[in-house]
């Protein structure tokens, strides 16, 4: 990591991530953050897993846990969510694996998406009220 990347915050650095894009990628990643953030306000934005191959990192949404990254590949973006096989999903977004893709032209359903971002910070919070010692 160079030290311009390391003074970043982890919100520079996505916004940094979306303009380097510079395509359908940037503009739907884009979407998807504000839809998120609309969704939960309280939303924790961090970049992890930089490495050679891909120096910028991931994006990635915590509350109480992690929610999901968002991915970015050639042809299409994905976003992972962390406890994807516990959470309902009464409108089809996920596809077998859980995650939601997206290819060019797709558009999503926000007010579904904004639900799922609301329900998998519900679960987070269930799980972690559980990991604390009862109070007698």
């Amino acid at each position: 990591m160079n030290s311009s990347t390391k003074d970043k915050s982890a919100y520079e650095q996505i916004d940094a991530i979306i303009m380097k894009l510079a395509d359908w990628r940037g503009e739907k990643l884009a979407q998807l953050r504000t839809l998120i953030k609309q969704a939960d306000p309280d939303v924790i934005e961090e970049v992890k897993w930089k490495k050679p191959s891909n120096p910028d990192g991931i994006p990635v949404w915590s509350h109480d846990g992690m929610i999901c990254t968002g991915e970015t590949y050639k042809s299409h973006l994905r976003l992972t969510f962390a406890k994807g096989t516990s959470l309902k999903d009464p409108k089809g977004l996920f596809n077998t694996y859980r995650a939601i893709v997206i290819h060019e032209g797709d558009k999503i359903n926000k007010t579904a998406f904004k639900d799922l971002i609301r329900t998998a910070v519900e679960l987070n919070h269930k799980d972690k009220n559980k990991l604390k010692p009862s109070q007698a």
